[in-house]
């Protein structure tokens, strides 16, 4: 029918029609018949369907070495993330973001990840290894194999995986995987403690197992899963009588020393507290004792208290009297990670030395049920001095006590999960990390952190979803036996050092998200004003009317109990805990030095990477933590730590917020002038230790390092007005160059994509060599879809083929370049440049020498304290020539050595 009807229309009109379609047709010229053109699509379609398959065929029976070099896809083949109608802003992207984590989505996590005990190596934690693993595949698009992809470190697979990211070879989309690494650990075999008669008979032996109160089922469930003993213990039987030293700091021993105590053969009882473990162990072996005991004491827990007359829990807040702090010995201040590997990564085949950083002599945690019995059998331990002070007794115990700690040391595979989201500047990398392992259950530490990751990556999914690609690349990592020593992070950063320290933009660290009402902050200098930006932009997670950087000042719930206790609080917990509240409000930024205690460690103290960390902790009127004990527990968490989860999610909220404007940033917000300013207060801070070196100190000046530190604040300020400059002309330049993405048309373009895939692939079938690198990186010039792109280039270019845009010799070489894309293109390279200096401005600090007897730490501007463990020391190697080793030279020269390092600085930074 509709044959006949076009057949029986009239002849075309002789009469003039004006109309454009009529002007462009021949004389003569006929309609052609809608039939006609009907068949003709049918039939192009068909060839088209009849073509594609013979090729495939064909190319399915050539042999993969036999091809020509093909492309990574199929022309068919979707993208995993649906195109969006146009790209988000980086407001959008934050809200989108910021809109995603949730409270009853972390609550889900943490009952998941919370209810069974994941020691470092066992086999609970390979298989929340694997569970990390499946979270980064679910929520990023990431394509499951039959083979999980768990290599051995050392492996091409485990070099690979990290080494490529930032190549040419890398993938366009996420990838994940498992490193699986071999460091030696412990666990304990056989531990006991005994109180013994004189006869050698015992008087009393402790239970050293957690009572595992079936009110919390969790730990109830698993009292005894985890032995109470140290981690890298070492393993032993002494006898000796008691001593009390206080918390084990160096001054406690010094002063007892003074007095005369002989602590040969004896065994050692201090408190836990402020300072590491394991340097409570060391202290007591370097005078000579023969075993150590370390107890929870409830002097330590503030307020909430039995003697102030709360419950014990889980009956209410105040400390379960059995419960015991495992972990670590190991002397963090003298190097973390394998004991046996330092400065090398655990390969399974590594070769291995004794370890330095571990004790000779055994240790047992105990709880404060058997301390307090112990502590009977030495009776005072203080004793008045003639102006009225209290200082140690250094009185031993009558009896005697056996210490028994055998352990079963061996080689123990570790796994770290890591994945990968490609940016656009490959060769630039900002990692988010945080430990997995725990003690026992570990609800606080470190599930509350690893349910905040959790969030990040749903959100990050939520993002890539909406064809987000960040900037930079983005590594996230779930480290692990991070509770044996900062293990996991430490042999992966040792493995790829040259990698880190060429391309790490900076790490971000989460470890407990949640243990207390206050937010706790600590970042290298140049990142503090973007943390506490961030956090003024994020909701407080209990008051609305306030925002999450008001909470660094919180207090816990108990504060309105306060009246009448201050006669029943430690004066020692009390001088200390007063101590860093003036600390925390005298600093003008809020954000302490980061010391050691967490993985950010190896990334800034040896490698120069700047670094940030937060959590919410514990205050002195908040419920006590049960650090890594059994009551560590999902109950104790909901009831008494975050009950709603909101401050789970807050933490979530601020560190994904944190790496997207680090990631997404055109300009680095690195602010090497704060940094700059601080090491006044940093030098300030050394002065005010010369009167202790008294005659000698009339010796000391430090004219000259000042005069260092004046100069590199002024080359900060010319390299901050050089990246302002560099980023408003890169903005102002964007504004005259158009992009596809602007005008919302991406469907065109993908289908241009589209075909000009299909014809690489059709003519690769054939043997036609693909377009050159050069060839592609002008094309891709041409037709940029985003601004980033151009970031991109001008971070990758080879300097050699295209030249100085403004000499005239390389002229041909950008030939055929629009004049506004190559002022863009000179505009990015010269971000690129600022953004290089911005982070080897912490690579700067670095010294080969190292610090002086731990040189594994070549930080010169911030360090674990030597004694402390976990507490930053600031100019450590000439704030120790002072406090630790009172000597004039060494004193000129760690001085010395900082002018040299910071005349360097200065020099790198000047634009």
């Amino acid at each position: 029918m509709i044959l006949m009807d076009i057949e029986k229309q009239q002849a075309p009109s002789k009469e003039v029609d004006n109309s454009p379609h009529e002007r462009r047709k021949c004389p003569g010229q006929r309609p052609k018949p809608a039939r006609r053109l009907l068949h003709k699509t049918i039939t192009r379609c068909a060839t088209l369907l009849v073509f594609w398959y013979l090729i495939k065929t064909f190319t399915d029976r050539i042999p993969l070495d036999a091809r020509v070099r093909t492309w990574n896809f199929s022309p068919f083949q979707s993208h995993p993330f649906p195109y969006p109608h146009r790209r988000l802003s980086l407001h959008e992207r934050e809200q989108l973001f910021l809109s995603v984590p949730s409270t009853e989505s972390a609550l889900e996590a943490s009952r998941a990840y919370a209810t069974h005990p994941h020691l470092a190596g066992s086999s609970e934690d390979s298989l929340d290894a694997k569970a990390i693993l499946h979270l980064f595949q679910d929520e990023f698009g990431i394509p499951k194999t039959t083979h999980l992809p768990v290599f051995n470190a050392g492996t091409p697979q485990s070099r690979n995986a990290t080494l490529l990211l930032t190549t040419s070879d890398a993938s366009s989309h996420p990838t994940a995987w498992i490193d699986t690494y071999y460091p030696v650990m412990n666990t304990g075999l056989e531990q006991s403690l005994q109180i013994l008669n004189a006869d050698g008979s015992p008087l009393w032996t402790a239970d050293l197992v957690e009572d595992g109160d079936p009110r919390d089922e969790d730990a109830h469930k698993y009292r005894d899963a985890v032995p109470t003993w140290h981690g890298l213990s070492c393993d032993g039987d002494v006898t000796g009588q008691l001593i009390y030293a206080n918390y084990g700091f160096k001054e406690d021993y010094d002063e007892l020393v003074a007095q005369g105590t002989n602590f040969t053969g004896k065994i050692v009882l201090t408190r836990y507290g402020d300072n590491a473990r394991g340097l409570k162990i060391k202290g007591a072996q370097e005078l000579g004792a023969a075993g150590v005991l370390i107890y929870s004491d409830p002097r330590d827990d503030g307020y909430v208290t039995v003697k102030n007359g709360f419950a014990p829990y889980p009956a209410g807040p105040a400390r379960n009297p059995t419960s015991v702090q495992r972990g670590s010995v190991q002397y963090v201040s003298s190097y973390p990670g394998d004991p046996t590997t330092p400065g090398y990564p655990a390969y399974e085949d590594a070769e291995r030395t004794e370890g330095s950083n571990i004790p000779t002599i055994p240790s047992l945690p105990i709880s404060w049920q058997n301390g307090q019995r112990l502590l009977e059998e030495i009776g005072d331990l203080y004793i008045q001095t003639e102006d009225g002070k209290k200082r140690l007794s250094g009185q031993a115990s009558e009896n005697s006590i056996r210490l028994v700690n055998h352990v079963d040391t061996k080689v123990t595979p570790i796994w770290n999960t890591m994945v990968s989201i490609p940016g656009h500047i490959k060769n630039e990398v900002v990692i988010i990390g945080g430990h997995r392992d725990a003690w026992v259950m570990g609800a606080a530490d470190p599930t509350s952190g690893t349910v905040s990751l959790h969030e990040i990556i749903r959100g990050y999914g939520a993002l890539l979803r909406k064809g987000w690609k960040p900037l930079r690349t983005i590594v996230i990592a779930s480290w692990d036996a991070e509770e044996y020593g900062l293990i996991g992070s430490t042999e992966w950063a040792e493995d790829f050092a040259s990698w880190i320290s060429e391309h790490v933009v900076a790490y971000l660290n989460v470890d407990v998200s949640v243990a207390g009402s206050r937010l706790f902050v600590a970042a290298s200098p140049s990142l503090a004003h973007l943390m506490k930006q961030t956090a003024l932009d994020i909701p407080h997670p209990i008051d609305e009317d306030r925002t999450l950087w008001n909470a660094i000042g919180d207090d816990g719930p108990y504060k309105d109990f306060l009246q009448g206790f201050n006669d029943t609080i430690d004066s020692d917990f009390l001088e200390l805990y007063n101590q860093k509240e003036r600390k925390l409000q005298a600093s003008k930024t809020k954000v302490y030095p980061l010391g050691s205690g967490s993985d950010f460690t190896v990334f800034l103290q040896r490698l120069g990477v700047a670094c940030l960390h937060q959590g919410f902790d514990s205050t002195a009127t908040d419920a006590p933590y049960h650090y890594h004990s059994i009551y560590d527990t999902q109950s104790w968490l909901e009831r008494y730590a975050d009950p709603g989860f909101n401050r789970h999610v807050a933490i979530a909220k601020y560190l994904g917020l944190l790496g997207l404007r680090i990631t997404d940033s055109i300009v680095l917000p690195i602010n090497t002038t704060q940094y700059s300013l601080e090491l006044d207060d940093y030098l300030d801070e050394v002065e005010s230790l010369v009167p202790s070196l008294v005659e000698k100190a009339k010796e000391v000046q430090f004219s000259a390092l000042r005069l260092a530190i004046q100069k590199l604040q002024q080359a900060s300020l010319k390299l901050d007005a050089e990246k302002f400059e560099a980023e408003e002309d890169f903005k102002k330049l964007l504004k005259r160059v158009r992009f596809p993405g602007r005008l919302g048309k991406q469907f065109p373009r993908r289908q241009t994509v589209l075909l000009r895939r299909a014809a690489d692939w059709i003519k690769a079938v054939f043997g036609v060599p693909p377009p050159t690198d050069e060839e592609l990186q002008l094309l891709s010039l041409r037709s940029a879809d985003s601004w980033e792109e151009y970031l991109e280039y001008a971070s990758e270019v080879d300097v050699e083929l295209f030249g100085d845009l403004d000499d005239a010799a390389s002229e041909q070489n950008w030939k055929g370049l629009p004049f506004p894309i190559r002022r863009l293109i000179k505009a990015a390279k010269r971000v690129a440049k600022a953004n290089q200096k911005l982070i080897a401005f912490e690579r700067g600090f670095i010294s080969e020498e190292g610090i002086k007897d731990r040189e594994w730490y070549r930080h010169l501007g911030v360090a674990p304290g030597k004694w402390l463990g976990y507490g930053a020391t600031t100019f450590p190697g000439l704030t120790e020539a002072i406090t630790i080793e009172k000597n004039v030279t060494l004193i000129s020269h760690e001085a010395k050595r900082l002018e040299s390092l910071l005349d360097n600085m200065s020099i790198a930074l000047l634009p």
